[in-house]
């Protein structure tokens, strides 16, 4: 297998992870399950928001192969998560945290830069094409 092929299938891997880790954040930040609590012992609260942004992020940037607007769509739409996803903590008896909001966001800016410019370094050296545009 040469390398791009084996690019082209960790975007495929990483495309079809998506989904399954926005559900994981969202029940993470919406649980009162003692496990999710054992499992978090002594990690900041703030690292783990801003590492569960950051990594979303990352990999939606992945999945459009930086597509300007598809990333920026995708990355709002995380930060506006990460938003509603405080309210509801507050409706359901957690804390809700505007902390926790900044915390997810600069996870959000911080993953979008390393995204983009992972693919654009491997966009440069002709290793993977750019999305289509629609």
């Amino acid at each position: 297998m040469n390398f791009r092929r084996l690019l082209h299938l960790i975007r495929q891997v990483d495309a079809w992870l998506v989904l399954p880790a926005i559900l994981f954040v969202i029940y993470g930040e919406l649980t009162h399950d003692k496990v999710a609590e054992v499992l978090t012992f002594g990690i900041w609260d703030k690292a783990l928001h801003f590492t569960a942004y950051f990594g979303l992020c990352v990999m939606t940037t992945v999945a459009v192969r930086a597509n300007e607007r598809r990333a920026l769509m995708w990355a709002f739409g995380l930060v506006v998560m990460g938003g509603a996803l405080e309210i509801i903590q507050g409706l359901t008896g957690r804390d809700a945290d505007v902390f926790d909001e900044l915390a997810n966001t600069l996870g959000v800016f911080v993953g979008f830069g390393v995204g983009w410019a992972g693919v654009a370094l491997l966009k440069a050296r002709k290793l993977v094409e750019a999305a289509h545009q629609e």
